[in-house]
């Protein structure tokens, strides 16, 4: 039975596999073929790195430095995302009847909002509002060089500073609604005799809720958050909208400069795959050898 399995398995890889290239092949026929296009693979690398004459070093170009900017709004979106979804999905599954309505009012607003709306809705009525106020590019450009180096490595530097700031919070109040549904389950999922047990042994609910079911909750939906943080790679393009220079915006900047219009979008659709993938290969990973321990 093992056998059969495995080999019906395969098979279907392999019919998925023989389709792909079928497709790749077909694509690039027509392109050499009927539309006549002349490929200019040979200019791509140096959009990636280039060798400074004035320095003597090889530094980042453009694609590089989208592919980094797209990496640090993912993290920090993730990151604003994972606290607000979790403080709403709490609320929306033990708190009162006001906190549950705040976290359903939220999550559904949120939900039913394109994310493209969001994030101009976000930049131009409350970053132009607020973030502008604390006149925040002005104080990095008077800063020290220092600061400005490890800033711009973790955030954005003086120009991009808060456009970047009003993307992650946008992007994370985004993302945040979708996680609130997961925590909301993975806590609704947890059986109440847990909770009875740790009464039972003289713990508070409070010390019951932090100590027994937010650990048990956590363990059960830590691969959907992970899901959620693939998509939210995939989410961060949009940010290109408000002029972030991320991989998106850098490759249709690209494209209007060279018109290298299929180089571009498939070398940063490979670029967009390798991080994905990549993060759901380790997911994996960590899914099959948490199960192995069970």
């Amino acid at each position: 039975m093992l056998n059969k399995k495995a080999f019906k398995f395969t098979i279907i890889d392999m019919a998925v596999i023989i389709f792909i290239i079928v497709a790749i092949s077909l694509f690039f026929f027509r392109m050499n073929k009927v539309l006549d296009y002349k490929w200019q693979w040979q200019t791509i690398p140096s959009y990636f790195f280039f060798w400074d004459a004035g320095t003597g070093q090889l530094k980042a170009n453009i694609l590089i430095k989208g592919f980094f900017i797209t990496i640090k709004l993912s993290i920090w979106s993730t990151l604003i995302g994972f606290f607000l979804g979790t403080l709403s999905g709490v609320m929306g599954a033990k708190g009162s009847f006001e906190q549950r309505f705040v976290s359903r009012t939220y999550v559904e607003t949120i939900r039913n909002i394109p994310s493209l709306v969001l994030v101009i809705i976000f930049y131009y009525f409350v970053s132009s509002q607020f973030l502008d106020a604390l006149y925040l590019d002005r104080w990095l450009r008077n800063s020290s060089i220092a600061i400005q180096k490890i800033t711009g490595f973790f955030f954005a530097g003086p120009d991009q500073i808060n456009s970047f700031i009003s993307a992650i919070i946008a992007l994370g109040i985004y993302e945040g609604a979708y996680v609130s549904e997961i925590v909301r389950g993975g806590i609704i999922s947890i059986p109440e005799g847990q909770w009875e047990a740790s009464f039972a042994i003289g713990l508070s609910r409070k010390k019951t809720f932090l100590l027994v079911i937010l650990p048990q909750t956590f363990r059960k939906v830590a691969f959907p958050l992970a899901g959620q943080f693939i998509s939210t790679i995939k989410d961060s393009a949009i940010v290109s909208v408000i002029s972030i220079q991320e991989l998106t915006f850098q490759g249709m900047e690209l494209m209007a400069a060279t018109f290298l219009t299929f180089e571009i979008w498939i070398t940063i659709t490979f670029l967009y795959f390798i991080l994905t993938f990549s993060f759901s290969r380790f997911v994996s990973f960590l899914e099959k050898k948490y199960a192995l321990k069970q």
